[in-house]
């Protein structure tokens, strides 16, 4: 198995993320042009940590934004749907507390976190708005959801530059670096797919959270969701 579908399945998305999991995050890196560092500077300045925070950090992957958050002071569970990355994570980050876990049945008891977040991950769930709740029933009344996730450029030129980078360079690049270049195929698709930030925060906003804000980061390559718990 060398890739997933838009259907989603569980196992394929799993299984192909198991298969890049080794050069991940190098591969991240390089195709984001280092710009994955800017956002994750992002998230943990909207999750405003405070010291012994408990935060839960979904699709999580080998732990790389999990450490910025625990160096910042919090107490993060790293969790992620593919066993290859877990195992991975817990070799890089072993003082890391990983668990393996599906997004949309969140092994966690209501109101345990201060703290949600998930990063370029929810569009790879198969039920991205029950995986929503979820996250509104695992934070506390007055919690924070973090979502950072590729979105639309929102200027119609670089746009138009940018899928051209998707459809044309970063396949290359990806050939290049990955374990797997056919994975990305599908993460490109998978971008292409996914809803305009308006539109995704109208889904945040119809899972329970409230108070929905975003913010583009790059132009809008990626745009960054905050929402809060109900009291």
């Amino acid at each position: 198995m060398s890739r997933a579908t838009l259907k989603k399945d569980p196992r394929e998305v799993a299984g192909m993320f198991d298969e890049v999991a080794k050069r991940y995050d190098v591969t991240n890196t390089v195709l984001s042009l280092g710009q994955v560092y800017v956002w994750r500077a992002a998230v943990r300045e909207a999750l405003n940590i405070k010291p012994g925070m408990k935060v839960l950090d979904i699709a999580a992957g080998t732990g790389t934004s999990s450490e910025v958050y625990a160096k910042a002071g919090a107490d993060v569970v790293a969790l992620d749907f593919s066993i290859g990355m877990v195992q991975v994570g817990k070799k890089r980050q072993p003082g890391m507390d990983f668990v393996a876990g599906d997004a949309t049945a969140l092994p966690f008891a209501d109101n345990t976190f201060d703290a949600v977040t998930i990063s370029y991950g929810l569009r790879n769930v198969n039920d991205p708005d029950l995986a929503l709740r979820e996250m509104l029933r695992v934070v506390r009344p007055g919690g924070t959801l973090v979502v950072n996730e590729f979105s639309t450029p929102t200027w119609a030129p670089f746009r138009s530059l940018y899928y051209f980078y998707l459809g044309t360079v970063m396949p290359a690049l990806s050939s290049l670096v990955s374990s797997d270049s056919e994975a990305y195929d599908y993460l490109t698709e998978s971008i292409v797919a996914w809803p305009n930030q308006k539109d995704f925060a109208r889904r945040v906003q119809q899972a329970g959270w409230r108070g929905v804000q975003y913010r583009n980061l790059s132009g809008g390559i990626v745009a960054l969701h905050r929402a809060t718990k109900p009291e």
